[in-house]
């Protein structure tokens, strides 16, 4: 095909365009402003990073169990007294804090309901050196400290988060890789395993294992041992069902590599996230768990103490002397909530899209 060149000359004047100085003008940076901006790459965990700090309920949740640990830690040692120290002649004392009390409240002070009205007491006046005395979270029906016995107790809270997480990661989550990712006999099996042991109730295994054991912590932990992981191996067995099949996997299988390399090496770091995120989820259930067992009295043993306990003992005077109770109750509440605002925040943060679920 030949090219034909015309020359600028050889077109009439009246069909020649014609250019004024105001056919163009400079756009500016307003109108730059509308163009799409391609933003700077993040590595994943930095991304999840940054997600997760702008989820303010979560970082509320993380600042509350951080200063949660760090008063069990050292709470018991911020006076003298001890867990288990009981005072004769300090039973039932309001809680009396320094400084506070000049404002009017946590002043000692108490008000008596009887059948015939209220009576303000203060207690600190009638026992010797009472000026100087100051229980903070008030004292119980034996003269112990609450401030220490709940702090106290708050670390066996902690320790059966800690038997949680533990539990989760090893029995869970190795179970559910295993089931899901061989399939077949050795899935059905193993799954017939798992709906027998969740068939049992935690609360006839924790009375079989007081029978077997003496009450306390031990049983609860092997309780915790024996059911606690069910929930985790289900989702780890959802999880490898739908990347078992994936590009991936199958080329890593061509290329040779074996059964455990694959599950634990290319198909557990991509579902990670979702696993961390359900064994925080499964942290209050936990804590929930010791503190039910020690209500009804198969927790703990006295003079032992958990936030579970501790609101046993103080049910009994609940209309007497209610702030026996206020204290390992709001704890305990705190606890629970901020851990569950952290896992919430964990899953919008490895997978923003599970928040429009």
């Amino acid at each position: 095909m030949n090219n034909i060149y015309i020359n600028k000359n050889d077109i009439p004047s009246e069909f020649q365009p014609e250019f004024l100085a105001n056919d163009f003008e400079f756009i500016g940076m307003d109108a730059l402003s509308k163009f799409d901006e391609v933003g700077k790459s993040q590595a994943f965990w930095q991304d999840v990073l940054s997600r997760f700090i702008k989820n303010k309920g979560a970082v509320v949740g993380l600042i509350c169990i951080i200063l949660i640990i760090s008063m069990a830690i050292i709470g018991p040692a911020l006076n003298s007294y001890r867990a288990d120290q009981q005072i004769t002649g300090h039973e039932s004392m309001a809680p009396r804090i320094p400084g506070i009390e000049n404002i009017g409240v946590f002043n000692g002070r108490e008000t008596l309901r009887t059948s015939t009205g209220g009576k303000e007491i203060n207690k600190y006046a009638d026992v010797p050196d009472g000026e100087n005395l100051y229980y903070w979270f008030g004292s119980d029906v034996l003269g112990r400290d609450i401030f220490t016995r709940v702090w106290t107790g708050t670390r066996v809270s902690l320790y059966i988060a800690l038997v949680a997480v533990v539990v989760d990661m090893l029995f869970g989550m190795g179970y559910g890789l295993i089931s899901g990712y061989f399939g077949g006999k050795v899935d059905m099996i193993m799954q017939r395993f798992v709906e027998i042991l969740n068939g049992i109730p935690n609360l006839i295994i924790v009375t079989l294992l007081i029978i077997a054991l003496k009450p306390g912590l031990l049983s609860i932990t092997i309780a915790l041992m024996i059911t606690g992981w069910i929930g985790m191996s289900r989702i780890a067995r959802a999880q490898i069902l739908k990347l078992k099949e994936q590009e991936f996997v199958l080329a890593a299988k061509t290329l040779g590599a074996r059964d455990f390399y694959l599950i634990f090496k290319e198909i557990l770091p991509n579902i990670f996230g979702q696993l961390l995120i359900m064994s925080m989820f499964s942290i209050p259930n936990a804590i929930f768990t010791e503190a039910f067992f020690a209500f009804i009295g198969i927790g703990i043993p006295v003079p032992g103490a958990s936030l579970g306990t501790l609101i046993s003992e103080s049910f009994k005077s609940l209309t007497t002397h209610p702030y026996m109770i206020l204290f390992p109750v709001i704890i305990l509440g705190v606890l629970m909530l901020s851990f569950n605002l952290l896992a919430d925040g964990l899953r919008d943060a490895f997978d923003p899209r599970m928040k429009e679920m």
